[in-house]
């Protein structure tokens, strides 16, 4: 299955800036990437409809993920980029066998999975989640149970997004968008021993009735049984056609861009939709 995602990301920025963006697809899918990926910069002149070029450098950080970084002039940035990649045609896996594995087994890089994060308090849920999932079976129920339970006891609703909220006020208001499903979830698997990271990419409509407009995704994957596998309590319906960007401890190690200054964002536009041999969008359901 052939999966197009591209972006356009603008902003206003009133002084020079430094950026570091994570905008390109995670190492992991290099051997799936069937046409040169796309990432450019530039700086936009309304005055003469000129574009200039702004230089990349590229690193990787400690999570394994491809980061860009490069120093935004004041005025008009377009940051846009895309890729094509050949994706399994099948939903989330499933696994219920899947051991969870006592911490002394894990391997020693899975750990950091397993602490507090900015947005991930475990130390003040581990009680809480003792008490809700201490009853259930270790391994793939238990992961399942947690996962569904944050799905089933959050509301979604973009008016609710703030930067600072943990996954303690998410439990506590139980509303949010797609990141703090996500860190509740990451937080209360990791209180329960299971390592748990989180997750950003592309993830379309893939064979299924349009949602309207598209975003960037968040998910998590959990370690169980000697891998990582893919939750998603927002979208918990066995998903085709994610895209992997990036993995961290929460969304501060994965932010799509961060500016070490003021950068006011202008225009925002994500997609990422299936195409046939000959390139052509593939036609959704309809509802």
């Amino acid at each position: 299955m052939l999966i197009r995602s591209e972006f356009e990301i603008d902003f206003n920025l009133p002084q020079d800036s430094a950026m570091i963006g994570l905008l390109r697809l995670h190492p992991s899918l290099d051997a799936r990437v069937r046409e040169p990926e796309v990432l450019e910069v530039e700086q936009s002149d309304f005055t003469t409809g000129n574009c200039t070029p702004v230089a990349i450098r590229e690193y990787v950080d400690t999570h394994g993920n491809r980061c860009s970084r490069f120093l935004a002039p004041v005025g008009y940035l377009k940051i846009k980029g895309g890729s094509l990649v050949d994706i399994d045609p099948v939903p989330d896996p499933i696994m219920t066998e899947a051991r969870q594995h006592p911490v002394d087994e894990l391997p020693s890089e899975v750990l950091q999975y397993l602490l507090s994060s900015r947005y991930c308090q475990v130390d003040e849920m581990s009680l809480i989640s003792g008490d809700m999932f201490g009853h259930t079976t270790p391994g793939w129920g238990r992961a399942v149970w947690i996962r569904d339970w944050v799905h089933d006891h959050v509301r979604f609703d973009y008016m609710s997004a703030r930067s600072t909220k943990t996954a303690m006020d998410v439990f506590t208001e139980r509303v949010g968008v797609c990141r703090d499903y996500q860190h509740l979830a990451v937080t209360m698997s990791r209180a329960m021993n299971i390592p748990a990271r989180y997750v950003t990419g592309y993830l379309g409509d893939i064979r299924r009735p349009t949602t309207g407009a598209g975003d960037f995704s968040a998910w998590y994957e959990v370690y169980l049984e000697g891998r990582w596998w893919p939750m998603d309590a927002r979208h918990n319906d066995g998903r085709m056609g994610r895209v992997l960007m990036a993995v961290g401890r929460d969304a501060t190690d994965v932010a799509i861009t961060t500016s070490f200054g003021v950068a006011n964002l202008a225009r925002f536009f994500v997609d990422s939709y299936e195409i046939d041999g000959t390139g052509n969008p593939v036609p959704l359901p309809v509802a």
